[in-house]
């Protein structure tokens, strides 16, 4: 059975892989787990890496989070991602000090996106107001989409993101006024439009801008 499942794993067929992935958390087997996370490094296809994702879930974490840790040290930057996607997904907290800065900050727009939804599913209690300081250097970084997963990471923090907000609305980069603004928003009314407000609120810091450039960074 092993030797059948890890032979489906390298299919050219996405859904043979699917299938694979399938039958390893239907019946998992430590055994299969250096297997599957391999695959997670490598396998062009979403679905299929979230089924590899959901077979290592299966397994104990004593089992899978060594070496998913073990993986955030990769060269690749999917790698990366997949092990700390699915890191968050056993939700082990004893992964947390191998959420580093350097993966929050990591330059590939993936590999930061799902460290901040590790981060906050993994941080311990307590820590909650020195993550959301940490993760709000990232704010107003790339696009609507990589703002909205900052801003909802952000939100997940509750309370202890006010202060780190309010120290962003106040930053002389415009992005980031319009982009902390706009989390805010999402922080008091979690069903709000994000890309309306962001849109509002780029405007609003935009014509803004050349006043508060002037002041010193924060």
């Amino acid at each position: 059975m092993i030797e059948t499942i890890t032979t489906a794993l390298h299919a050219p067929d996405p859904s043979m892989r699917l299938r694979a992935a399938l039958a390893a958390g239907t019946d998992p087997d430590p055994r299969l787990v250096d297997e599957l996370i391999a695959r997670c490094g490598v396998d062009p296809d979403f679905f299929v890496r979230d089924m590899l994702t959901w077979a290592l879930t299966r397994l104990p974490a004593q089992v899978t989070v060594p070496r998913l840790v073990g993986e955030l040290g990769s060269e690749s930057p999917q790698a990366r991602a997949q092990a700390l996607h699915t890191l968050s997904k056993v939700g082990d907290r004893s992964a947390w000090p191998a959420i580093t800065g350097d993966l929050l900050h990591d330059d590939d727009a993936e590999v930061a996106r799902a460290a901040w939804r590790a981060a906050v599913a993994l941080v311990p209690a307590g820590r909650e107001t020195a993550l959301a300081a940490e993760l709000a250097g990232e704010l107003g970084r790339g696009g609507i989409d990589v703002q909205r997963s900052l801003s909802r990471a952000l939100a997940e923090l509750g309370e202890a993101t006010r202060d780190a907000l309010t120290t962003a609305r106040r930053h002389r980069n415009p992005r980031v006024r319009a982009h902390a603004e706009a989390t805010a928003r999402l922080l008091d009314d979690p069903d709000s439009d994000f890309g309306y407000e962001l849109e509002l609120a780029a405007k609003i810091a935009n014509t803004g801008a050349a006043v508060q450039d002037s002041s010193p960074p924060c």
